[in-house]
């Protein structure tokens, strides 16, 4: 049981795109502080499992509208959702294992937006209740579910110590911005969010 208190029921935690293609070094959507977040976000998982989901970031089959041009500037990207480069990280297999929950349902969120924000998420995390977030990357997917949630009347806690953006700039200007849109959305240190778990 953590420390913690709150209803479960209404409390999650969403690990956002901890994938081989952004903690790939040699990939070119890499993150490059990725490494470095694996551990905070292994904390969070293991404090908040079973209400824990990870996401996963796969491209189109078929990219349309505005993500035509998009993929044009990135058609390497343009791999099945079963190939490894949008697998959850090795590191990170033996937590993403305890998410599912009893009645599974946790488990793992498959988008191709930014934003994870999305009837599945949107299932798990009841009105009013609290949505917890790290991963990668801060100035992308991260703050895109921040605000989507918020906007649906979600209160959302993100953890920068478990954030990584494409620089250490755009992560603190990521940061910056999602914390104009308080009390909606508060950036709040790895401790608070650890001790902030719901009791199990």
């Amino acid at each position: 049981m953590t420390a913690g208190g709150g209803d479960p029921a209404l409390t999650w935690l969403a690990v956002i795109d901890m994938q081989n293609i952004f903690g790939d070094r040699d990939s070119d959507w890499a993150t490059p502080k990725f490494p470095q977040i694996v551990e905070p976000v292994a904390q969070l998982v293991r404090a908040y499992a079973p209400n824990a989901v990870f996401t996963r970031f796969v491209t189109p089959a078929r990219p349309a509208g505005a993500w035509i041009p998009y993929y044009a500037d990135w058609p390497k990207a343009l791999v099945p959702p079963e190939d490894r480069a949008w697998d959850i990280v090795p590191e990170l297999a033996s937590a993403q294992a305890g998410t599912a929950g009893a009645d599974g349902r946790g488990g793992t969120v498959v988008a191709t937006t930014f934003s994870k924000w999305e009837g599945r998420l949107a299932e798990l995390v009841s009105p009013g209740g609290t949505l917890v977030l790290c991963g990668v990357s801060t100035d992308c997917c991260v703050i895109a579910t921040a605000l989507q949630a918020a906007d649906a009347g979600i209160h959302v806690k993100v953890v920068p110590e478990a954030c990584a953006g494409v620089d250490d700039a755009s992560h603190a200007a990521a940061l910056h911005v999602m914390g104009l849109f308080a009390p909606l959305v508060e950036v709040v240190p790895l401790a608070d969010a650890l001790a902030a778990a719901p009791a199990r």
